[in-house]
C-alpha cells in the first residue's frame, strides 16, 4: 500500500505515469533470481528483499495495481532474453487494463513494456491458474509420472509482401 500510494502521489495520479513509474522502481530496486519451482512470494516479501523471481516481480505489480484499483492480470509466456543463452525457460509479467487503451503489458523484471519480444501464452487473475501442468498423483497406486519438454524459439527475418 505503502508503494502504490508514494507512486500515485509522485505521479500526480496520473494512470500512465504510475504504471512506468512502478515498472522501473521494482526494475531498478528488485534484483532477478531464477527460482523454477513454487509459488511466487508473497508481494511484501519481494519487496522487502528487493528479489525475486519474474512471477514474484509481476505479483508484486499485480499487488500495486490493486492497491489503486487498476485491473491486471498475470501473464505468462516466453520472452526473447539474452540471445546467448542456450536455454529458455517461462517468463512472467503484467497486463493492466486501461479504459479505452485495452490491455498494457508491463514487465519488470527487464523493465520494458511489453511488445514483440514477448510470446504470451496464457493470462489469468492470478499465477495459479497459469501453471503449465498441475494436479495431484496419488501414491501406492504404482503409477510413475515423467516429463520432458523442449523448446525451441527462432527468429526469422520479415518477408516483403512481394516475396511472399
Amino acid at each position: 500500500m505503502q508503494l502504490a500510494h508514494e507512486l500515485w502521489h509522485e505521479t500526480a495520479a496520473d494512470p500512465l505515469a504510475f504504471l512506468w513509474q512502478l515498472n522501473q522502481r521494482i526494475f531498478d530496486r528488485c534484483s532477478h533470481e531464477v527460482r523454477h519451482q513454487g509459488d511466487p512470494y508473497p508481494p511484501s516479501v519481494t519487496w522487502s528483499s528487493r528479489q525475486g523471481s519474474c512471477r514474484d516481480m509481476a505479483v508484486l505489480f499485480m499487488d500495486v495495481c490493486r492497491a489503486m484499483g487498476l485491473a491486471c492480470r498475470f501473464v505468462s509466456g516466453y520472452q526473447e532474453g539474452d540471445p546467448d543463452w542456450e536455454y529458455r525457460h517461462l517468463h512472467a509479467w503484467v497486463e493492466v487494463y486501461l479504459p479505452g487503451g485495452g490491455w498494457r503489458g508491463y514487465d519488470p523484471t527487464h523493465g520494458l513494456a511489453v511488445a514483440d519480444r514477448h510470446i504470451a501464452l496464457v493470462a489469468a487473475p492470478c499465477s495459479r491458474l497459469t501453471a503449465p501442468v498441475s494436479g495431484n498423483l496419488r501414491s501406492g497406486i504404482g503409477a510413475v509420472a515423467h516429463l520432458e519438454h523442449q523448446l525451441s524459439i527462432a527468429c526469422q527475418a520479415a518477408q516483403s509482401p512481394a516475396a511472399a
